[in-house]
């Protein structure tokens, strides 16, 4: 695998920030996923997290689990680029309701809060949406290229989710 090759697969609660060598991609279902991009320097980052925020403040460590949180991990490495924040370029993607029942009927569900959470986090941070593909209720597969900055999200059913995940899970075996 060349170092052009490197393909990064985030699960729940995983977060990463990489060079122009680089593509990452994910599964979402009620989960958000924000990406951020230097569009002159080709770097960037993409978070999957479960939750807008953490019930239990206690934790003494940051977790991407949390949107609040796995924002600040990224930031953390937006710091140390020594790039200005507001170049970068942030795109939002997830918050499929795909429970079904109740829940989504609820103002408070955890797909509309991951969806407020997102929305909260770029506005606080004074950064732009270039692009945004959120709610709805189905499952996306998420692809982000980290020399490009595109985005790429394909709509999906539970079955083609299960089938997708059945690959993945069989790739990082191999």
């Amino acid at each position: 695998m060349t170092k052009q090759d490197v393909d990064i697969f985030l699960h729940p609660g995983d977060w990463y920030f990489g060079d122009k060598h680089h593509k990452v991609r994910t599964l979402l279902g009620s989960c958000v996923s924000i990406t951020l991009w230097h569009p002159k320097a080709k770097i960037g980052g993409m978070c999957h997290y479960l939750l807008a925020r953490r019930t239990d403040r206690r934790a003494s460590t940051l977790s991407g689990r949390y949107g609040d949180e796995a924002m600040l991990l990224m930031l953390h490495e937006v710091l140390n680029s020594g790039l200005p924040l507001q170049e970068f370029h942030a795109k939002l993607v997830g918050g499929a309701a795909v429970l079904a029942g109740i829940e989504r009927d609820q103002p408070h569900d955890v797909p509309s809060r991951n969806i407020d959470m997102a929305y909260q986090l770029v506005k606080q941070l004074g950064l732009s949406v270039h692009a945004e593909d959120l709610g709805g209720n189905s499952p996306r597969l998420v692809m982000f290229d980290l020399a490009t900055g595109d985005v790429w999200v394909k709509q999906t059913q539970d079955a083609d989710m299960n089938k997708i995940s059945a690959h993945h899970k069989a790739r990082t075996r191999a």
